[in-house]
Formats: C-alpha cells, sequence, structure tokens
C-alpha cells in the first residue's frame, strides 16, 4: 500500500534535509551528486554522475532504499549489490523511523551504500 499524502510529504522534506548535510560541495557536483525520491512506499537514495563515454548524459545510480510496511509500522532496508539487486541490509534490516534509516545510510558503517 502506497504512503498517503501526508506521509510522502514528510518523508520528501527529511529526504531533503538528508541531501542537503550529505551533498558534496557545489563545485563538484556536476561530476558527483546525491540525490533522492519519494516513489510509492520506498525513499530511494542514489548518487548522479555523467556517462563516462557521453558527459551530458547524467546516470543514477541506486545506493540505499527503505520500504514503508504499513501493516508492520516499520521501513525495510536495502542496499544495492554489485548484482544489480536490492538486498536486506543485514546489520540492520528494519528500523521504526525514516530518520534512523537515513542516518544508517549516512554514516555507512559497513560501507555498503556508498562503498
Amino acid at each position: 500500500m502506497a504512503l498517503s499524502e501526508f506521509e510522502i510529504k514528510r518523508a520528501e522534506k527529511v529526504l531533503q534535509g538528508f541531501l542537503e548535510r550529505h551533498r558534496p560541495p557545489a563545485a563538484i557536483r556536476p561530476r558527483l551528486d546525491l540525490g533522492g525520491r519519494v516513489s510509492g512506499q520506498s525513499v530511494e537514495i542514489f548518487s548522479i554522475r555523467p556517462r563516462y563515454d557521453d558527459p551530458s548524459i547524467r546516470m543514477e545510480t541506486p545506493a540505499a532504499k527503505a520500504t514503508y510496511v504499513k501493516s508492520r509500522g516499520l521501513w525495510k532496508v536495502y542496499w544495492m549489490r554489485a548484482d544489480l539487486k536490492w538486498h536486506a541490509y543485514r546489520p540492520r534490516p528494519e528500523v521504526k523511523r525514516l530518520e534512523a534509516f537515513l542516518e544508517l545510510v549516512g554514516e555507512d558503517p559497513d560501507g555498503c551504500f556508498f562503498g
């Protein structure tokens, strides 16, 4: 089940705050940036870079995703492995709050989200 309009607006606000704190300096952003989106019941964080063979094309590389499970009132945490599939983040596969997910991504203690 998708997030309500209120939950989407709240998630977008929290995500925007995370991005403001973690984006690289403005001078670097044309070569490497950080982005995110709320879609359905998920919040996704990704890096943005120019394509190596055509710098006019910007590519998104998924790094982290949290999916809200409304019936259980929690967020499932995923990371993108080299096989390009989402995998549960084993050290902490579930969190109660979106802020806790963003803290995990920001700290990245195991180097799973951004290497």
